[in-house]
């Protein structure tokens, strides 16, 4: 543990705006002699820190991860929302990534941490631990893979296991852009959306079509749920923004 004692400082004030923090997960799983428990906890402190170090005043601070297989787009999602860009050749998440951008809505400034997390199972354990404090969950396939949506009954079980049950869900089908290629219809994906009392959107990263609206649309709604519980129980006023009730659709949210 002298290693700790002895970087720890260095590495995270040199990294925190420079080293992606995946790749500081990726390091340190070669680095540091800790259990992927442990390592877990330590890259869930380095990213707190993360979060201080860009803190700001705001109105609302919602937390919003997503899931789903490797390769259905998740990270191109979060890059195009956050960054205005659609990285070509985008690499596998290792472990969680993370991402913070902040909205005005309504003359309200809203700071969305958002959290990427790997589809590959083997990171499983280290994924699942975000989802309890979430306030939504964006659940996402490839619209021209048949499997990624085959899995998302299991996805689904994750959620009821590890989630919040006030969490806002929404189905994501992306890449559509690849419309020729499309294995999943839209209409089956919204039956099934609907059959668990989820949102659906489908969206295209490489186009940005329906990216912004994805995002924002989530923020309105996760702040009528805010303060709906503030005026429903005033003693909940001091809990986490956005743990609310689900609501069935997905509308459309006016920014200015």
């Amino acid at each position: 543990m002298w290693f700790l004692s002895a970087v720890l400082p260095v590495l995270l004030h040199n990294s925190l705006h420079v080293l992606p923090s995946g790749s500081l997960l990726f390091l340190l799983s070669f680095t540091l002699p800790l259990s992927p428990f442990s390592l877990s906890h330590f890259y869930f402190f380095f990213l707190s820190q993360q979060i201080r170090v860009n803190m700001e005043d705001y109105d609302y601070l919602f937390k919003i991860v997503l899931i789903g297989n490797a390769g259905v787009g998740k990270t191109c999602l979060v890059r195009r929302f956050t960054q205005g860009l659609f990285p070509p050749g985008q690499g596998a998440t290792i472990g969680v990534d993370f991402m913070i951008k902040t909205v005005e809505i309504k003359g309200e400034k809203v700071k969305l941490q958002i959290w990427d997390t790997a589809g590959q199972e083997r990171f499983r354990s280290i994924t699942q631990s975000y989802y309890r404090s979430a306030n939504a969950l964006i659940l996402t396939y490839d619209i021209t893979c048949e499997d990624s949506f085959r899995c998302l009954p299991e996805w689904l079980r994750e959620i009821e296991q590890y989630a919040n049950t006030t969490v806002v869900t929404i189905l994501v089908g992306n890449k559509i852009d690849l419309a020729e290629k499309r294995e999943v219809l839209r209409q089956r994906a919204e039956e099934f959306a609907d059959s668990q009392s989820m949102l659906y959107l489908e969206t295209s990263a490489k186009e940005s079509d329906n990216v912004e609206k994805l995002f924002l649309d989530l923020a309105c709604k996760l702040i009528r749920e805010a303060k709906r519980n503030t005026l429903d129980n005033n003693d909940t006023a001091h809990s986490m923004p956005g743990e609310g009730k689900a609501i069935s659709y997905l509308g459309c949210c006016n920014t200015n």
